[in-house]
């Protein structure tokens, strides 16, 4: 009998997703979410307000990033790692590959509030788990195509294995940033 790969790489992400990062996000403040543990955060901001030399988003919020990234790379706000989650890492990837709604990083207007993005973060999750349940073996196994750069000619296993790193590193440390604020001196 041979291993169903479509079930292993997705019940890998959605065992963290249900088990571990979904629950540590339940009852996050608006406060919390824009929080700034340090100086010189990279967040989300107003629309004129960035102070990074590259901003990506539409409305009247801007995810700020710098390219090439400083060294190091500042640290990140809950805010500006849920964006990252719901616009580049899922949003993108299932608009190129699952027929979802484009998903254009400079024009995607990003959520003001923590339930907002949690919104969007569980629908572009349920989208990207859905879209590589449907893959099947020979779709694991077909390049990913020039959506994906450097990984257009990888096996799309290994997008999916990336995309559950990027939701395993960027959750986890949503998680520190989480423990970080409730214990903060006020």
């Amino acid at each position: 009998m041979g291993i169903d790969w479509t079930h292993q790489l997705t019940e890998q992400l959605d065992w963290h997703w249900r088990e571990q990062l979904r629950p540590r996000l339940e009852g996050i403040t608006d406060e919390e979410y824009l929080w700034e543990p340090v100086a010189n955060c990279w967040s989300l901001r107003p629309r004129g307000h960035s102070r990074t030399p590259v901003s990506i988003g539409g409305g009247d919020l801007v995810l700020e990033l710098a390219y090439p990234e400083p060294s190091p790379v500042p640290v990140t706000t809950i805010a500006w790692r849920l964006a990252h989650l719901v616009v580049q890492v899922f949003g993108a990837r299932v608009a190129s590959h699952f027929g979802g709604p484009p998903v254009d990083p400079l024009t995607f207007e990003l959520a003001r509030t923590a339930t907002a993005a949690l919104r969007q973060l569980d629908d572009g999750y349920a989208a990207w788990l859905a879209g590589v349940k449907g893959l099947g073996y020979d779709g694991l196994a077909r390049p990913c195509g020039p959506a994906e750069g450097p990984y257009a000619e990888e096996p799309f296993a290994a997008l999916v294995l990336h995309i559950n790193r990027e939701t395993l590193h960027h959750g986890a440390e949503i998680a520190l940033l989480r423990d970080l604020y409730a214990n903060r001196r006020v």
